[in-house]
């Protein structure tokens, strides 16, 4: 990534971990039978939710971290990024 991405608040963007193209015993899986993947590696980090009172609760997470995520909880989004 060329560019340097902030997410708002608590938000994280994380790039998903690919998946393996064959299983343990030498099986290829098609394209068509693969999942979203669930696991994924934090790439940008916000710096955290805001109380009432106006106190910024930090992020348990930092860049370079593994998660898993629930299947449909990520919003999938292509970046552009340009240089001037």
């Amino acid at each position: 990534m060329t560019g340097k991405l902030q997410p708002l608040a608590d938000r994280v963007v994380v790039k998903p971990v690919p998946k393996e193209e064959k299983t343990k015993s030498g099986i290829y899986i098609p394209d068509t039978a693969k999942e979203r993947p669930q696991e994924g590696d934090i790439i940008a980090v916000g710096p955290g939710r805001l109380t009432e009172d106006g106190k910024r609760i930090a992020m348990d997470l930092k860049v370079g971290d593994r998660v898993i995520y629930a299947k449909y909880a990520a919003a999938k989004s292509k970046l552009k990024i340009r240089s001037w």
